[in-house]
């Protein structure tokens, strides 16, 4: 059973080899380092053997019409038909009792810190799977509505970064930001990837400017990774460096203690979705629910709390007081 667990991932994998536009005509070597990196985390050549692969290729042929051909001259593999794709072909039982178990073992390991990126992506499948066991079920969206979220622009460039990032390959870019009026060429020693509200951005070492920058992967063109390798800055710690932010905002100024007070409502809601990690709840002071964070004023935390209106009261520091109430004044002239 296990098994034919094993096989449905693989075949879905063989799918995106042999249709990717980077790599043409896939060998069956190459097929097989992709599984193990996907599947193990590593593409040593212990887990899958060539047999295994040409036993999946069969089966793939056999159980859903996979046209899957070889060509001498290129060395690979290709699909004939180049509009063919197994993602069109409905899941049966089998596939779907892979889907819950996967969905069931990634939920138990998603808060370890390899997978608590992919926290929000993990919990909608396992919504989707408990709503109902049958994921061809379209009714379910006749009384369920879930989130509809289109693929921003720049998640094509995921692939060749967090290559860049493993191998410690230097890659450069044009970058035109959004108070920029041109594209400017940049060379960068990429750390991370990490993802806010359904953007992708690149953490990395500007090696101009000689320091750590943010960039949107949906700013960036004609990105290239270089034969250059880089080595990783020693001051560079990817779990502290957004420890005392919210949003994507990490390397400006020193974190402070925020003290705010709310009404009960929305009291409530903080305390059920701490709005981040730092949160403390003080009690009640003149009938108001007080909590406390130790953060950087940046300016997705400063839109997060302007979005609450008057529901919310910044008590502490006074320069985010008189930024919060300059910027609700700006606001209100708006309409004056």
């Amino acid at each position: 059973m296990i098994a034919s667990k094993n096989a449905i991932l693989r075949y879905r994998i063989i799918d995106r080899c042999l249709r990717s536009v980077r790599y043409a005509f896939p060998s069956i070597e190459h097929i097989r380092s992709v599984i193990e990196e996907e599947l193990f985390g590593t593409s040593n050549g212990k887990h899958i053997c060539i047999s295994t692969l040409e036993k999946d290729f069969a089966a793939m042929r056999r159980e859903h019409d996979a046209p899957i051909k070889y060509s001498k001259i290129e060395k690979g593999y290709y699909y004939e038909d180049k509009n063919y794709t197994i993602e069109d072909i409905p899941l049966n039982d089998k596939d779907i009792e892979a889907i819950k178990i996967a969905a069931t073992i990634l939920n138990q390991f998603k808060t370890s810190p390899i997978f608590r990126q992919f926290d929000y992506a993990i919990s909608k499948i396992l919504d989707r799977v408990n709503i109902s066991p049958n994921v061809n079920d379209n009714a379910v969206e006749n009384y369920v509505q879930f989130e509809k979220i289109k693929t921003a622009k720049g998640s094509e460039h995921l692939e060749k970064m967090l290559s860049a990032i493993k191998s410690k390959s230097k890659i450069q870019f044009f970058y035109q930001s959004f108070n920029a009026t041109e594209k400017k060429l940049r060379r960068i020693h990429p750390y991370l990837l990490k993802e806010y509200r359904h953007r992708w951005y690149l953490i990395g070492k500007d090696e101009l400017k000689n320091r750590t920058q943010t960039y949107g992967l949906d700013r960036l063109s004609d990105l290239q990774v270089l034969s250059d390798r880089f080595d990783l800055d020693s001051n560079f710690d990817p779990d502290r460096f957004f420890k005392h932010s919210i949003g994507i905002t990490a390397n400006v100024g020193s974190p402070e203690k925020i003290i705010i007070e709310t009404e009960e409502l929305l009291s409530k809601y903080l305390l059920s979705q701490p709005l981040h990690e730092s949160q403390e709840y003080l009690g009640v002071k003149n009938n108001k629910h007080q909590f406390s964070y130790f953060l950087l004023p940046t300016y997705e935390l400063k839109m997060q709390l302007l979005g609450f209106g008057k529901e919310i009261k910044i008590i502490a520091p006074q320069s985010l007081v008189d930024d919060i109430k300059a910027t609700s004044q700006s606001v209100f002239e708006q309409y004056d």
